[in-house]
């Protein structure tokens, strides 16, 4: 599994606390210095089977720093896809890839469900 997160941002301290407490093996990836790709953002939408727009990090600066509440209803899929590639900070973390699956943030019951 590809554990794709933030280290300096709780949530995900929490999630990867909860993921070494089960004993379940993954690989860390660091969002701000190797940013999800167009494509792999496109896999991941497609296996979570959640809306596009909850890979954005709604409560981080630069999603307000950009106005993207206002911006994101009236963009393409395409040009989303290319902004939140263009910044690990515009992506909602943690993001948990497994075999056929991808967590999006961290909800301790949705992970129990699916691990």
């Amino acid at each position: 599994m590809i554990f794709v997160c933030y280290p300096r941002c709780t949530t995900c301290q929490k999630a990867k606390k909860w993921l070494e407490a089960n004993g379940i093996a993954f690989e860390e990836r660091h969002i701000k210095e190797n940013n999800p790709t167009i494509e792999e953002l496109k896999d991941w939408h497609k296996k979570s089977g959640l809306p596009l727009n909850k890979f954005f990090n709604t409560s981080g600066l630069l999603y307000k720093e950009l106005k993207l509440k206002e911006k994101l209803p009236v963009m393409s899929e395409d040009e989303q896809y290319s902004l939140l590639a263009s910044d690990g900070m515009i992506v909602k973390r943690p993001i948990l890839i497994g075999d056929g699956f991808v967590l999006v943030g961290f909800k301790e019951i949705d992970w129990e469900a699916v691990l």
